[in-house]
């Protein structure tokens, strides 16, 4: 149930604008094992099958789930919503810092975190701007549909898969933000027309709905290929990587205050102060939680 539960938080995650699903991965303590799951599954499917199901669900469910009901909460109650959010990523720090502790510091070590830093920011200044309301492909109209949709899911998902970086984000730089979510908005539309017969609203939400098949066969094939990568990396420059992670944090926290804190901010600021205080704190609490060893 805990892994489901972290599957959840990782979708919730995916949807966000400025949100890595990879760095809650690593939040909850998954990040690794999801890793070594995906590298050598043919070792032992069984086995791994147990983590992958549980986590790939949870996920599933975050993001049918948090589309619109994540998304419009934290344009409700943006101070509590990005509050909670940034309290998550803070709440990763002693983990980073055990890892990058394996290796005796090094004056350079720093520049690693400044360099992970830059990179993540900079990535989310590109992403600015109205990409997240533009429907590029309202739906899978030909080849030429399909082949930019597989680009999509490959581009986003391979990205993803380095901690830190947002796959939403990734969406935007390539405009196709709106048309995933969009496309993810219509299942729902599509069920419920099923339900009441309305073949013809079935057909037209099931032809956004299509969209999902080749960005999904993309995201495989950009998971797998990035997981090995990253998966060689951690294996002899483990801590390295985590210095870079460290950089990455602080970039996450800096996107969640600019995006969603400090917009919101109101005049009356102690008031504001508090609430943020107590969101962000149960969201430490949370991460401290989901990063429990599972029994």
């Amino acid at each position: 149930m805990r892994n489901l539960i972290k599957g959840a938080f990782i979708g919730i995650a995916l949807v966000i604008p400025g949100l890595s699903g990879s760095i809650f991965a690593v939040v909850v303590g998954l990040y690794d094992r999801l890793l070594a799951a995906l590298n050598h599954f043919r070792e032992d499917p069984r086995r791994h099958l147990r983590l992958l199901i549980p986590v790939g669900l949870g996920a599933a469910l975050g993001i049918l789930l948090s589309t619109k009901a994540i998304l419009a909460a934290t344009a409700a109650w943006p101070l509590l919503a990005y509050a909670f959010f940034t309290g998550l990523v803070l709440g990763i720090a002693p983990f980073v810092w055990r890892k990058c502790r394996q290796v005796a510091f090094a004056p350079w070590h720093p520049l690693l975190a400044v360099a992970g830093f830059a990179v993540i920011y900079g990535l989310a200044r590109l992403g600015e701007g109205d990409a997240t309301t533009l429907i590029a492909i309202p739906t899978l109209r030909g080849a030429g549909d399909f082949f930019t949709m597989l680009w999509a899911g490959a581009f986003s998902v391979a990205l993803m898969a380095i901690p830190g970086i947002s796959g939403s984000i990734m969406l935007m730089v390539i405009d196709q933000y709106g048309t995933v979510y969009n496309a993810v908005g219509q299942l729902g539309t599509a069920a419920r027309a099923a339900v009441a017969g309305d073949w013809a609203g079935f057909g037209q939400a099931a032809a956004s709905v299509a969209l999902l098949l080749p960005f999904a066969l993309g995201a495989a094939v950009g998971l797998l290929a990035v997981a090995r990568l990253m998966a060689w990396l951690l294996a002899r420059f483990e801590a390295l990587v985590y210095w870079a992670v460290s950089g990455i944090v602080c970039a996450a926290v800096v996107i969640l205050v600019q995006t969603g804190i400090a917009p919101a901010w109101p005049p009356y600021w102690l008031a504001a102060a508090l609430q943020c205080g107590v969101a962000g704190a149960l969201g430490i609490v949370a991460t401290m939680f989901l990063d429990r060893p599972d029994a």
